[in-house]
């Protein structure tokens, strides 16, 4: 069998992609919010519009579509900025998340869309897996600038 036709196990894959032990990506941002704010000369009600404007601009998804986290507005530790996520399914109406708790970030989110992206760790490190996201959050993914 030819190298072209052969399938990637799942450690090739992850090497390809960059999430292989010798060189881990970190799923979560260690920014601070002042190094975010000396970036934008401290105007935080600026970043707050900014954001909030980033959140409300819609894009229509449909299946197979490839999405990324619109900046600053990743929730969830997958996929990670820059990485594209596959779209599954698009919900209407939206599933509303039910956490129970009011202070939490889930509480009553729409979860309108289904992504597919590679798990991330052990057991199953490199397995498809399918999570539901809030759609606000996504933009269709450019690998030219990911």
């Amino acid at each position: 069998m030819s190298r072209q036709n052969r399938s990637l196990s799942s450690r090739e894959l992850l090497n390809r992609i960059g999430l292989n032990e010798e060189a881990p990506n970190s799923l979560i941002q260690d920014e601070s919010l002042d190094d975010l704010l000396g970036d934008l000369e401290g105007d935080l009600g600026a970043v707050l519009r900014e954001r909030y404007a980033l959140l409300n601009q819609p894009h229509p998804f449909k299946p197979g579509d490839l999405v990324c986290w619109k900046p600053g507005l990743r929730n969830r530790r997958l996929p990670a900025y820059g990485t594209p996520a596959v779209v599954l399914e698009v919900l209407d109406p939206a599933i509303l998340d039910t956490e129970q708790e009011s202070g939490s970030t889930y509480f009553r989110e729409p979860l309108n869309l289904v992504l597919g992206v590679f798990w991330d760790r052990e057991p199953g490190r490199g397995d498809f897996a399918a999570f539901h996201f809030d759609g606000r959050r996504f933009e269709a993914w450019d690998p030219k600038t990911a």
